[in-house]
């Protein structure tokens, strides 16, 4: 599974559906990930809860990565099947008003990395919050610090104020803006997520991300259908992107 994640970062289309990191509902959850494998995306992201890591892991051959902010979750996550783990997303505590500084993330990386050993593959999300300067030396800090892939943030920052495709690239600017940044300063793939859609994923994949992670334009569906539609855009315009950048 690690291998079918390493070749789609390394050809730059690697695409993470978000089933949400405080989504532990089974049915929505199930609804998510049959449409990220039907859809084509490459894999999946789910809460950090044992009996959901066991149900996906036996619903989808896709590999299934798994998020938290407690190293101990993360690794009860890997010995209940997951493929890959993530610290963050950050997004949903920012309305709790809990905040991560970089002290604090380098430390959830550092214990993360100690339990689960060198071989599972750990996805780290760069917060927002901070300065566009300090997440860059943060993300490098990250990649010494033990993170297989850098993931930036920032949908939940941006107020957008135009509709249609002007509103989209103003609702994704902050996370490409950090995935430019980022990208051209560290050696693992980094992944653009928050706020994007089939607008500015291609946008994503200029700016050097290796991949992107799409959340509530698919999880917030309340059809599996539509789900499934909303996926396979996103695929499209990002295999649409990768073969107009081999031209």
């Amino acid at each position: 599974m690690v291998a079918i994640l390493q070749q789609a970062f390394a050809a730059k289309r690697a695409v993470k559906i978000i089933a949400g990191l405080n989504n532990f509902d089974a049915g929505s959850v199930s609804r998510i990930v049959r449409a990220a494998e039907r859809g084509g995306a490459t894999f999946v992201d789910i809460a950090c809860e044992p009996t959901l890591v066991r149900m996906v892991r036996s619903l989808t051959d896709l590999p299934v990565c798994a998020s938290a902010i407690e190293p101990e979750a993360l690794l009860t996550a890997v010995r209940n099947g997951a493929d890959a783990v993530e610290i963050g997303n950050f997004d949903s505590f920012y309305a709790e008003g809990r905040h991560f500084d970089a002290e604090i993330v380098l430390k959830l990386t550092r214990d993360t990395r100690d339990l689960i050993g060198d071989k599972i593959l750990l996805s780290v999300t760069v917060p927002h919050t901070l300065s566009l300067d300090e997440q860059v030396t943060l993300a490098v800090q990250l990649e010494q610090s033990g993170a297989s892939l850098i993931q930036t943030e920032g949908g939940t920052s941006s107020n957008p104020t135009h509709p249609g495709s002007l509103g989209l690239i103003e609702k994704a600017a902050p996370t490409l803006a950090a995935a430019y940044e980022i990208a051209r300063a560290v050696n693992i793939p980094v992944l653009c997520a928050s706020g994007l859609s089939a607008v500015t994923v291609p946008m994503a994949l200029a700016a050097g991300a290796s991949g992107v992670g799409i959340g509530s334009a698919v999880n917030r569906l309340n059809d599996e259908i539509a789900m499934i539609a909303q996926v396979r855009a996103i695929v499209e315009a990002v295999e649409a992107a990768s073969q107009l950048a081999r031209r």
